[in-house]
């Protein structure tokens, strides 16, 4: 049998070996997921799926301590961001089981022509079918409820592939799940190479496939799947903030900080793009620089690191190629711009990298966040929009009325008004547009997504 080891991304220390699944493995997942949805006998009631999350989650407060020092171990988060991770995750399980008492239809109107007199028409929702999920390293844990806790909401079967980095945290809950009462074969995790993921997320037997990750395999694998699956990509973007000259640096200096290096910069929506007024721009960019200088990296098992390591050694090697271009190209580097070790790469600030760089072009995905000066707030959005990324965004401002301009402007699904970008709560919808993804997350969301209507018509003269 074959395995995987799963390191520590600070140290490359040896943490547990994992077996990965086989092609048969996989076809076996999808007989028995396929198996429970098509025997309607063996649904899960909505009454029972509620009492088996809110079991989960309160296994899950007993555990709190060992799950944070798994998720932090395998992902790299810092110790005390990845507790918050954890509760975070405790409430979405919960947030899962209060959100099945929201699955309902609604009365069509009818007697409306003289054809449909007579008759009264309602639509329910129904589970959509069978789940799979292939989620990304970043939030171990939490994505992991994401994509599993809503198909069991929803009563679908559901098969979840975890990133290869960090499987450890899924095949926990998993566990956690069959403790709280879920039967077999309800939620599968697989951990597999990616050319059997792909006959897993491409099989016909596949109603609806949630994918956390990179757009290339994102949208490759979307043009694949079988007829009739629907899908939901969260991709990555590259997040700007406008920042007005009658910004309160109190409140945004810190914000921005927060969203700019948490988790190294490894989030979906890290504040990436700061577009600041001109007459600001030098006190902010001092200050903001220094604020960066002084955050401690290390080990993310140490309570007071405030940057972890980055996933890879790879990925230390592209940040710091892509730091060294826009500096070689005309950036001023106001802080950081080096490696501190294979697997630590230093907060850095960059002022006006030029706009054919990586760093302004693409997705950092790195502890690195960009200043760019702008005199004229239209210039700021026109630039702000010009990438085909466009997740969460945000502006920072005391007046009303261009913020409300500002909101209206962007092309985003989400505008946060004196926030940082990665401001997020699971109730709220979540997703990116155009490259950075299509469906919309959020746990309510999701789980509306991944259930289907049906319309029931009666037909009685009575009515």
């Amino acid at each position: 049998m074959e395995t995987i080891k799963v390191n520590s991304p600070f140290d490359n220390s040896f943490i547990k070996e994992v077996p990965l699944s086989s092609e048969q493995d996989i076809k076996r997942a999808l007989e028995i997921a396929d198996d429970l949805f098509q025997n309607q006998t063996k649904w899960i009631p909505a009454h029972e799926r509620i009492a088996i999350l809110e079991k989960t989650a309160e296994i899950m407060k007993t555990q709190i301590d060992e799950l944070t020092k798994i998720a932090a171990q395998e992902g790299g988060k810092p110790f005390t961001d990845s507790k918050v991770e954890v509760l975070r995750a405790i409430n979405g399980v919960k947030l899962a089981a209060e959100s099945i008492g929201q699955i309902k239809g609604e009365q069509i109107p009818m007697g409306l022509t003289k054809a449909s007199e007579n008759r009264i028409a309602f639509t329910t929702r129904e589970p959509i079918g069978v789940v799979v999920s292939v989620s990304a390293f970043n939030h171990p844990l939490n994505l992991t409820v994401h994509q599993t806790v809503t198909a069991i909401a929803a009563g679908c079967p559901v098969i979840i592939k975890p990133a290869s980095t960090t499987p450890l945290s899924a095949l926990n809950f998993a566990e956690i799940l069959k403790e709280a009462g879920l039967p077999d074969g309800w939620c599968q995790v697989v951990v597999c190479k990616k050319d059997v993921a792909e006959k897993l997320v491409t099989d016909e037997r596949v109603n609806y496939f949630s994918f956390i990750g990179s757009a290339e395999v994102g949208w490759g694998l979307r043009s694949k799947l079988s007829p009739g699956t629907r899908c939901a990509l969260e991709h990555g973007g590259s997040a700007p903030v406008i920042v007005e000259e009658d910004a309160d640096f109190n409140e945004m200096l810190p914000a921005l900080l927060k969203g700019g290096f948490y988790h190294a910069g490894q989030v979906c929506v890290s504040v990436q793009r700061v577009f600041v007024h001109e007459n600001i721009i030098e006190d902010f960019s001092k200050q903001f620089a220094e604020k960066a200088s002084k955050l401690v990296v290390g080990n993310q098992m140490d309570e007071k690191t405030e940057v972890g390591p980055l996933i890879s050694p790879h990925e230390v090697n592209r940040v710091e190629n892509w730091v060294n271009e826009a500096v070689e190209k005309g950036a001023k580097l106001l802080t950081g711009g080096k490696r501190i070790s294979d697997t630590c790469f230093e907060p850095t600030v960059l002022l006006n990298p030029p706009s054919d760089t990586n760093v302004s072009k693409y997705e950092i995905f790195g502890p690195v966040v960009c200043i760019y000066s702008y005199s004229k707030r239209e210039d700021a959005i026109k630039k702000a929009n010009s990438l085909n990324l466009h997740f969460q965004a945000s502006i920072f401002t005391k007046n009303i009325d261009i913020a409300l301009d500002t909101v209206k402007k962007l092309n985003a699904t989400a505008v946060m008004v004196n926030d940082h970008t990665a401001f997020r709560v699971d109730w709220m919808p979540f997703g990116g547009r155009d490259n950075s993804g299509i469906g919309m997350g959020g746990i309510p969301y999701t789980i509306h997504e991944m259930t289907r209507e049906k319309l029931m018509v009666i037909k009685s003269n009575v009515l």
